[in-house]
């Protein structure tokens, strides 16, 4: 795990009036947007990804146009190693506590599920899941003991769905994330806790995910900019589940009424109509 500090000094110093925001997978996409509109916000960051020259690029594009400090870290968060690295590393911050947590590391991919690669199908496993789950499940006592704070753990309208023929394991992973998000919400009310835990759950947006899972969406993507703005309004109103775009609010809802059966074959014949010929 390499570490740098991007901090571009001029007439105004770097503000944490915002607190401080980590947030994974920040090397681009949702990821990268959530860091701008933070930024906008007056949080300081610490931005995580594999790719350095990326999250580099996009840290003094940010401390230029924001003038906030902002962290980056190198991590390649399928290695449990480097996600416990970087736990430590976040709960000795000495300047600021973190105020907001965003678990947006993650990939997917189609095609059958038998006739998939297992180490990509397993290195997804340890991204979307194994890696959220650690990162959350050790930095919940950080949030609790300070009583006050958000984590967002971002899934997708997969975890909402039944099942997902054609994207099996990438359905399966996001299924996971709902369901601790939804667990941790409660746990942190019981607790009588002013934490708050989110789940993200996009439908398409326009990022490079769909490039990387290989697939064509047939529903209209909205842009990350539009996903994160709402995402960021519907957290602060306490909602748990936030779902941006209207059609796909409408379409989960239309889901639960319809049997799960028909709903599979719906998915499928969607699922198979994305790949590449």
């Amino acid at each position: 795990m390499n570490t740098q500090i991007i901090d571009i000094p001029n007439k105004k110093s770097a503000s944490c009036v915002g607190g401080l925001a980590c947030i994974t997978g920040a090397s681009s996409g949702i990821g990268a947007e959530f860091a701008r509109q933070l930024a906008v916000e007056g949080y300081s960051l610490i931005l995580v990804a594999r790719r350095e020259d990326r999250l580099v690029d996009l840290a003094r594009e940010i401390a230029s146009d924001y003038h906030v400090t902002c962290e980056c870290i190198t991590a390649d968060l399928s290695e449990l190693q480097e996600c416990d690295a970087l736990v430590q590393h976040l709960q000795t911050q000495t300047d600021t506590s973190i105020d907001v947590l965003i678990n947006n590391a993650g990939f997917g991919a189609v095609g059958r599920f038998d006739k998939s690669d297992i180490s990509n199908d397993l290195k997804m496993i340890d991204v979307n899941v194994k890696a959220l789950h650690y990162i959350a499940h050790q930095m919940m006592p950080y949030f609790i003991a300070r009583d006050h704070g958000h984590i967002i753990n971002v899934g997708s309208v997969a975890g909402l769905m039944p099942g997902g023929p054609f994207m099996a394991t990438y359905y399966a992973t996001k299924s996971y994330v709902v369901s601790l998000t939804n667990s941790m919400a409660e746990e942190l009310k019981h607790l009588g806790s002013h934490v708050q835990a989110h789940a993200l759950c996009p439908g398409p947006v326009d990022t490079e995910f769909n490039d990387v899972a290989n697939v064509k969406f047939s529903l209209r993507g909205i842009s990350a900019g539009e996903c994160v703005s709402y995402c960021i309004d519907e957290a602060d109103n306490g909602t748990i589940i936030i779902i941006p775009n209207l059609m796909v609010r409408v379409g989960v809802r239309l889901s639960g009424l319809i049997p799960k059966r028909a709903v599979l074959k719906v998915l499928a014949r969607s699922q198979k109509s994305k790949f590449d010929k």
